[in-house]
């Protein structure tokens, strides 16, 4: 069965940081699929929070998760700090994707995971998936903007 690829866009402008958990370490010993994605949920709402977003308000409207695409790289343990890089690409009428580089805060850094998210926007009032917002975008790429060259 032929692996699958997440190859990453070259901006990843915001990250932060956070440690694993026992309760994300699976029978194998290791970071579990399911507590990565966990991870990667508080990620993204830091990473919307520091945009001065919530999930359920982007600009009026509410944002959901449409797939997920989990590529390990190496494992991670309980205990270790892992930072997570965020940026994002493949803008449409509804939504873009998130990209994250998980790896681990130690020096030098060893990359753990790729993830991949869509985001689709959504109005909750009429149950209806909607546009994304238009300052949402502008402020996305004003972050990668800022960001050319770091």
């Amino acid at each position: 069965m032929a692996r699958v690829k997440l190859e990453l866009p070259a901006q990843l402008p915001w990250s932060t940081e956070l440690r694993v958990r026992v309760t994300d370490i699976n029978y194998g010993g290791h970071l579990g699929n399911d507590a990565l994605l966990g991870l990667i949920h508080e990620a993204r709402a830091r990473f919307m929070s520091a945009q001065g977003y919530s999930e359920l308000d982007v600009e009026g409207l509410g944002i959901i998760i449409a797939d997920a695409v989990l590529v390990y790289r190496s494992e991670a343990f309980f205990g270790e700090t892992l930072r997570i890089h965020i940026g994002a690409d493949d803008y449409n009428r509804y939504g873009c994707d998130l990209f994250y580089r998980v790896e681990s805060a130690d020096e030098p850094p060893r990359e753990v995971a790729r993830v991949k998210t869509g985001l689709v926007f959504f109005d909750y009032a009429s149950r209806r998936p909607a546009s994304m917002p238009e300052a949402f975008r502008a402020r996305l790429q004003a972050l990668e903007s800022d960001n050319n060259g770091v």
